[in-house]
């Protein structure tokens, strides 16, 4: 049984890097954000519902981000319709992942990790963190606006929360840091394994 290892934080914490250095050491990682990529790009199982709610966002048979945002934006409501046909379909995408992986650790890179339960699947959950400032200045860098992401900030459970809730916390102050912190909480959770298995 492979043991399981969630990977959160806000947007802009620096997750995707943390991601890229879980693979490097070796680690299985399903990608929450890639598994929606893949659901709403042409021929994936969301496309059809949502372009029945949503005509506009249907671009070269698949689903067209900013304009699904943009009708967010313009009828709340929306997101909970939209959620309502994703989240089962992700859910699904995450147990096929779960089920055909082998690996003593799989990684589980999910940004809402928290907000919709997921962290009762992990065994061990790391949040990454950084400064307000440093957040907002790689967000903005990225040439997302202000106001998506103020918006997608306040559907995210506060970092504080978070980090209180994690099993580790890991500063991503810069990539050989996070490298050497995900080294070494790699190390630990084979060293309880190894513990558990001769226990």
């Amino acid at each position: 049984m492979s043991y399981r290892l969630g990977l959160t934080g806000s947007i802009g914490m620096g997750k995707s890097t943390t991601a890229a250095i879980l693979l490097q050491y070796g680690v299985p990682v399903w990608d929450a954000d890639g598994a929606v990529h893949r659901l709403y790009s042409a021929g994936g199982a969301a496309v059809a519902p949502i372009a029945a709610l949503c005509p506009e966002a249907l671009v070269d048979g698949g689903l067209d981000r900013s304009k699904l945002r943009a009708a967010i934006a313009a009828n709340p409501d929306f997101l909970q319709k939209i959620q309502d046909i994703v989240h089962p379909l992700v859910a699904a995408d995450r147990a096929d992942f779960i089920a055909k992986t082998d690996g003593e650790i799989i990684a589980l890179d999910i940004p809402l990790l928290f907000e919709i339960g997921a962290d009762t699947l992990c065994d061990g959950i790391i949040v990454v963190t950084t400064s307000p400032q440093a957040q907002r200045r790689r967000v903005l860098a990225r040439g997302l606006p202000e106001a998506d992401f103020q918006m997608i900030l306040s559907k995210q459970m506060p970092d504080a929360e978070k980090r209180v809730r994690a099993t580790w916390v890991v500063e991503t102050l810069s990539v050989a840091h996070v490298t050497t912190e995900i080294g070494r909480i790699l190390a630990e959770i084979r060293s309880q394994q190894e513990g558990a298995n001769n226990a």
